[in-house]
């Protein structure tokens, strides 16, 4: 195999990859919001910023790179996988792995499903910081809970 090359193979992460992984995936995401340069930068930013207040702990990682989507996916992880956060034409998607096992009194999902449930934001939306802030830290939770048993 080529240097440089991605094995198909998962590879070990150590204390010290994962930070230097989180940092690179951090600056490679300021990169994708500052190219946008319209309002789906500035509502992807806004959201990982309340991501981050939420958990001040979450890692971020890219994931899911391919040719038709070459940077790949924004991943936000604690204790497992929190939530993705995909850019589209119309709209950014957030889909929160466990959604379907959180709480959510503010109906902020708008995509339901059996195990993962997303939250579509467009443009002029207005976003309710203090209930999407909620059902991360609800998420951190759920999977700190499922770690501990």
């Amino acid at each position: 195999m080529m240097k440089g090359s991605r094995s198909a193979k998962p590879r070990k992460v150590t204390q010290e990859s994962a930070q230097t992984s989180s940092s690179s995936a951090s600056q490679e995401i300021d990169e994708k919001i500052a190219e946008l340069g319209d309002w789906r930068g500035k509502t992807f930013a806004k959201l990982r910023q309340l991501i981050k207040e939420a958990d001040p702990e979450i890692e971020e990682q890219v994931k899911w790179r391919k040719r038709s989507n070459p940077a790949g996916v924004p991943v936000w992880y604690h204790d497992g996988g929190i939530c993705t956060g995909e850019i589209y034409k119309d709209h950014i998607k957030l889909t929160f792995f466990k959604g379907a096992s959180l709480e959510d009194p503010s109906q902020l999902f708008t995509q339901p499903g059996s195990l993962r449930q997303a939250i579509d934001f467009h443009e002029g939306g207005k976003i309710d910081e203090k209930a999407f802030k909620a059902l991360v830290r609800s998420a951190v939770a759920l999977n700190s809970s499922s770690k501990r048993e």
